[in-house]
């Protein structure tokens, strides 16, 4: 007696599974960002749902560890700590990688000053 699985059907149940996981993820990550008052926010984009993956740059380790239980039980978010930061800040993990790919952590360190929510320090504030 051999078993034969209809395979279309699998893979067809499969998906569907798939769908509804990726809307209820989406549904987290909308209440996280409500949480943390980003929906209200003039610069967050509005089609965050659709990136792939999601960065939340955060403005210091504090914070990061305080946002650390979401990253384990949303899917699709990352955190990058920026001190240069003056809050948090979300990002297309694709933007991201194009950004950093190829450069060293020095570079990435300077890069952060002015770019993915860093904001230049002037004189009087250092």
């Amino acid at each position: 007696m051999s078993t034969i699985i209809n395979e279309n059907r699998l893979h067809s149940t499969f998906k569907n599974i798939d769908n509804k996981i990726h809307k209820l993820n989406d549904q987290k990550i909308t209440a996280f960002f409500e949480s943390l008052g980003l929906l209200e926010r003039e610069d967050v984009p509005k089609d965050f749902l659709n990136w792939e993956n999601i960065i939340i740059v955060v403005p210091d380790r504090h914070v990061s560890q305080e946002l650390k239980y979401y990253k384990y039980t949303i899917s699709r978010i990352s955190f990058v700590t920026n001190p240069y930061s003056t809050g948090i800040h979300i990002y297309d993990q694709k933007e991201w990688k194009n950004a950093t790919q190829n450069k060293t952590q020095f570079q990435i360190r300077e890069m952060l000053k002015t770019q993915f929510g860093g904001v230049k320090k002037t004189p009087n504030e250092e």
